[in-house]
């Protein structure tokens, strides 16, 4: 079984990283000569890893399409994210968290607790895929090319007790640096926040360093995530936000139609990339999940909310996206006191 979850957990990243390559290159209309362009990924493995190597092997095929792309791997993706920003990299692939910085609409997605399933999560990638909001794309010199979605964040716990928010109080929880997002959250549920990132976060779960830990069920079985649970632990099955990777472009070094032909593209990998996480999700065995009560989910729900409108009020969340979440949330569920009260 292990095997298996190895094998899908790397099909989904291959099916990622090769899109968002893909869409990269395909989006030039084959001129003369081939346009240089750098494209910086994050690869939590290194430069031998899934998204590294497969890079290479897409540089070879970008030619035929118009597209000379020089890859940089990276490890740690603050560093990818740093170089993109100086101009070392016309483009880069990364998550949201760091997404945030070029575009706060779109890095807003992944608010907490916003966008309940994958359902409320399509509705509105759909929507900004459109023309109408190409302008919501962009931010001065950066634009947002490609947004898909890499699964559902979960609540990994070392001890099966802590099954709701009201038992994260006093536990040690893993929180990146880069994102004040968990830092605040962490505060407000009474946890003690430890520094983590990306690269570190999974050892700290796994050798007990933390209680609690956030990532999607893709990582489970990639950074070993299961070492973690093993031991009287699991998986709260109430997700707590919905995260996305989100390519990023310098726009000026780009053809012009280059951001909504690739929104194009993306659009139409939406459901492939769905089901591949639903893949994932059913391999993570069935007595690792832990169910949330009904009061423990409606707490969360208050909490989360609650959330969201300081974020928002602190500037860190883009209101603008906010309210786009909210008007898909209460179309799915219209009898929602928030779909009366429009607070958020």
């Amino acid at each position: 079984m292990k095997h298996h979850n190895k094998i899908t957990a790397f099909f989904i990243i291959t099916f990622l990283l090769t899109s968002a390559t893909a869409v990269l290159a395909n989006a030039v209309t084959n001129p003369a000569s081939p346009i240089k362009r750098t494209f910086c990924v994050w690869d939590p493995i290194g430069s031998n890893g899934p998204y590294a190597n497969l890079m290479k092997e897409v540089k070879i095929k970008a030619l035929k399409w118009g597209v000379e792309l020089k890859i940089n791997s990276y490890t740690n993706e603050n560093v990818a994210s740093n170089d993109f920003k100086a101009g070392q990299c016309d483009a880069v692939s990364i998550t949201e968290m760091s997404s945030r910085t070029y575009n706060s609409f779109t890095g807003t997605i992944g608010a907490v607790g916003a966008l309940p399933s994958s359902t409320e999560l399509k509705t509105v990638l759909q929507v900004l895929a459109q023309p109408k909001a190409a302008t919501l794309m962009r931010n001065g010199d950066y634009e947002v090319v490609g947004i898909l979605p890499v699964g559902p964040i979960y609540t990994f716990v070392n001890d099966r007790s802590i099954n709701g928010i009201g038992k994260f109080q006093g536990r040690r929880m893993a929180t990146f640096d880069i994102d004040p997002v968990q830092i605040a959250v962490a505060q407000q549920v009474g946890a003690s926040p430890v520094s983590s990132s990306l690269s570190r976060f999974s050892g700290q779960f796994n050798n007990g360093s933390v209680d609690i830990a956030f990532a999607p069920a893709t990582a489970y079985m990639p950074m070993e995530l299961y070492k973690g649970v093993e031991s009287g632990g699991g998986v709260i099955r109430r997700p707590l936000l919905q995260a996305t990777l989100q390519v990023v472009i310098h726009h000026e070094r780009f053809p012009q139609n280059f951001g909504q032909q690739s929104r194009d593209a993306f659009a139409g990998m939406i459901d492939g990339a769905f089901e591949l996480i639903k893949e994932v999700e059913a391999d993570i065995p069935s007595e690792h999940w832990i169910s949330m009560s009904e009061n423990a989910s409606f707490n969360m729900d208050n909490l989360f909310r609650t959330s969201r409108i300081t974020l928002r009020d602190e500037g860190i969340y883009n209101p603008k996206t906010l309210r786009l979440m909210r008007k898909v949330r209460c179309k799915y569920h219209p009898f929602h006191a928030e779909c009366t009260e429009k607070t958020e």
